[in-house]
């Protein structure tokens, strides 16, 4: 007995490869060549007309159903080469000490390069990209998992807020009000103080656009919260374009007279993170002058030529070829640029390669002076994710140190019915 089962052609083939069908000499095919006998599936596969004695066909369609799965995870894969596919995925970073859960967002580019996000510190916890091979790596230091970032670690990534950088002896007095803040460094307040914005939960919202996709942050940070007067209403947007660039925007708003500057703190190592020290990467920043320091690192209210100094980097040099010659304990740079735009609108402040690798990192921003950092205190220990000192460089884009308390440098006071708003971007390339 023969019964006519009705296949497409792209699950006759299908049972041809799965089952053998071609080889069993009991099975009686027949197939009509004419246009009228031809129909089309949804698929829009072509139908044919099959005649499979019912034994032998019962056996087939149970065997296919019980191998195509495995049959096709062993076909091998194709050669030919896919662009991966602009996307944002959330998945778990685990829980705060308190219970609160945390995400990992991964974003990746329609040409492969991967930036990883989370919404504790709002902390950029790797930046993926290719050398001149093609081969992709992550160069920002940072931790695998949400515990590295729970203790107390060198602000691997984050988000640095209310205030980036130090204020001389914690304290600036506003509308003729003195305001104490938290001394976390020495005798001077650094990086927002004990819990700064490095250290608080944000809320997370996906970004998606034809452009690129990234991770909109936000949060309120309370009126008195580190000693800070006013309610301020943070965001920070981390986008990653198709163009290869990772835009940092930052916004805040205030009910109350405060100061602001909002900066990232990713370290870079253009080799890959953990490949050795950064002394060999060649650095052009755009900035004729710096900020001389005390020994707390708080600009003396001076802006001085780099012409003839170590901290000349107007034309590249490697950032180990005069780093000895630094006068600081631990040896090395931490000094705020004055960049040479000071109008607020984007400009070139930086450029970074790496001869090796063949990476290149360009510096966008509309703030007026970069710290360059090259991770002095970096001394291996598990706090510090086992990395060496001189291990990254840091380029934060930010106002400068102790504005508060220096009349003479730009204004950090953000007052109400103002937005701050800047804008930083870094573009990835070989060469």
């Amino acid at each position: 007995m023969t019964r006519k089962i009705t296949l497409s052609l792209g699950m006759f083939i299908g049972l041809l490869a799965v089952a053998g069908c071609s080889a069993k000499t009991d099975t009686t095919v027949a197939t009509s060549k004419s246009a009228s006998s031809n129909t089309t599936s949804a698929e829009g596969d072509p139908e044919m007309n099959v005649e499979l004695p019912i034994e032998s066909a019962s056996a087939t369609l149970e065997t296919a159903d019980a191998t195509t799965t495995e049959e096709l995870a062993k076909q091998p894969a194709p050669t030919k080469e896919t662009k991966p596919e602009m996307s944002i995925t959330k998945t778990s970073f685990g829980k705060t000490e308190d219970g609160q859960e945390i995400d990992l967002y991964t974003c990746t580019n329609a040409n492969g390069l991967v930036v990883k996000l989370t919404n504790y510190g709002a902390i950029v916890v790797s930046v993926e990209t290719p050398d001149r091979d093609g081969k992709l790596a992550n160069i920002t230091l940072g931790f695998d998992r949400l515990d590295g970032y729970l203790q107390r670690h060198p602000y691997f990534g984050a988000t640095v807020g209310r205030y980036c950088n130090r204020i001389a002896k914690g304290k600036f007095t506003l509308d003729g009000r003195e305001y104490t803040l938290a001394t976390n460094n020495g005798e001077n307040h650094l990086h927002g103080g004990d819990a700064g914005f490095d250290k608080q939960v944000w809320k997370a919202e996906e970004v998606n656009t034809d452009a690129g996709v990234g991770v909109r942050f936000s949060r309120r940070s309370v009126d008195g919260e580190e000693g800070y007067p006013g309610n301020l209403d943070v965001t920070a947007t981390y986008t990653l374009t198709n163009a290869n660039e990772l835009h940092m925007e930052f916004t805040a708003q205030t009910d109350k007279a405060t100061p602001c500057n909002l900066t990232n703190h990713n370290y870079w190592n253009l080799a890959g993170a953990g490949s050795g020290t950064n002394e060999n990467h060649e650095l052009q920043l755009e900035a004729d002058k710096y900020l001389p320091v005390d020994d707390g690192l708080i600009p003396t209210g001076e802006l001085a030529d780099v012409k003839g100094t170590p901290l000349d980097f107007s034309s590249p040099h490697k950032i180990g070829e005069r780093l000895k010659e630094i006068d600081a304990d631990p040896v090395g740079y931490d000094h705020c640029y004055v960049l040479r735009s000071q109008d607020g609108s984007m400009a070139l402040a930086a450029r970074v390669k790496e001869p090796s690798t063949g990476r290149v990192m360009e510096i966008y921003t509309t703030q007026p002076g970069i710290q360059l950092y090259s991770g002095n205190f970096l001394d291996g220990s598990e706090s510090g994710g086992g990395f060496n000192q001189y291990g990254a460089f840091c380029l934060e884009t930010q106002h400068y140190p102790d504005s508060p308390n220096q009349p003479s440098f730009p204004t950090t006071i953000l007052k109400p019915g103002e937005t701050y708003k800047q804008t930083t971007v870094h573009k990835f390339s070989v060469e």
